[in-house]
């Protein structure tokens, strides 16, 4: 995952096409607020619904752009580069940006850079998530000014934390677990780890549109970089609960009750889904999560390996995305392996894990 991962939005808007402030517009805002709710929840009718009536009034502001692009995004997820839709995700996204670098008025500029700074991360998620280096470098350097400048207005809104956040907490972290990214890195001004996460905290208690991101963030941090499944799991918990249609937070729910080891709420969360769940992806994860419940808590090893085997076959069409969960099946394969006494067939598993999963302490050994 990545850096700014599924950094959503947080904006305001105008009372007129290019003018104005949103936040000031209560009524407005309030739309805003119930589409990114329901575009978070999967519910792409409503969404829509309210999309349309948020352009009747700001057909010209890049509001209507950045919200095209996250319907795009979570309606076609995992979005892949061999995915149509994503000529259309890309497009309304830089329009976003072209339109929020248009603003003069210093009074507009918390809002306009917000916006900026939000269709610039859902771009960076899309080309970090697929492996788009090549895409990703020129769009971070690029990128950086604009970051810089939130930190000025982070007295203003509580949004803006977020972004000082991430900058924070990934100028230290990300490196580490992305080695690709130290030459990059060292472009930037030393970040602050501990401070970081405080400020996506108070994102998270505080801003206006930010707060399922901040949510998310948190349990990508405290599961993934810092280990601490315990205290990521309030987060998880925590989306789940607001947004139970999204696929992407019940995954991450389930995964951290298994790290856990409270396998009875895993297994419940797991057998009210449908068989074959509609999204392929979900279904994908879903396999892996049941070759882990046979082998913990029911030692069925037999079982538990057709879990691992058909969850990889299910998710090697999605590339970089199923990486990390095809990870977590070769592990459960390694270790199943050793329990055979099959040694070499174990050390095979083990390294084509390492090589999949960016976490190497997340495999699910303990």
């Amino acid at each position: 995952m990545t850096i700014l991962k599924y950094i959503g939005f947080s904006l305001s808007l105008c009372s007129a096409p290019l003018t104005g402030q949103i936040l000031q517009d209560t009524a407005v805002l309030d739309l805003v607020r119930k589409d990114i709710d329901c575009i978070y929840n999967l519910q792409f009718d409503d969404a829509r619904e309210i999309y349309s009536e948020i352009t009747r009034s700001y057909s010209g502001h890049p509001i209507v752009s950045l919200l095209k692009g996250m319907m795009i995004y979570w309606e076609n997820y995992p979005l892949l580069p061999a995915s149509p839709e994503h000529v259309t995700f890309e497009k309304e996204l830089r329009q976003c940006i072209k339109l929020s670098e248009t603003n003069k008025n210093p009074v507009y500029d918390a809002e306009y850079l917000l916006a900026d700074l939000c269709a610039r991360g859902l771009l960076l998620t899309f080309y970090s998530d697929n492996e788009l280096v090549m895409e990703v470098i020129p769009l971070t350097i690029s990128t950086y000014k604009y970051l810089r400048r939130s930190f000025d207005y982070c007295s203003v809104y509580s949004d803006f934390e977020y972004f000082t956040g991430v900058y924070n907490y990934y100028r230290e972290a990300y490196p580490k677990a992305y080695p690709v990214y130290k030459s990059l890195a060292i472009l930037f001004p030393p970040g602050d780890e501990v401070k970081g996460i405080m400020q996506i905290k108070s994102a998270a208690l505080n801003s206006v549109a930010l707060r399922a991101e901040s949510y998310f963030l948190l349990s990508w941090i405290y599961l993934n970089f810092e280990n601490k499944y315990p205290e990521g799991l309030y987060y998880c918990k925590t989306l789940h609960e607001k947004y139970p249609e999204n696929l992407l937070y019940l995954a991450i729910y389930i995964k951290n009750l298994l790290l856990i080891k409270q396998y009875d709420d895993a297994e419940k969360l797991v057998l009210v889904l449908p068989e074959e769940p509609e999204n392929k992806f979900f279904e994908a994860q879903l396999n892996i999560f049941k070759g882990i419940l046979r082998e913990k808590k029911y030692s069925d090893n037999t079982l538990a390996q057709q879990y691992y085997n058909n969850g990889i076959g299910e998710i090697s069409p999605f590339g970089d995305y199923g990486n990390e969960y095809a990870a977590y099946a070769y592990y459960g394969l390694s270790r199943l392996s050793e329990t055979n006494g099959e040694k070499h067939a174990s050390k095979i598993y083990r390294r084509e894990a390492n090589k999949l999963g960016d976490f190497k302490k997340l495999n699910f050994d303990e």
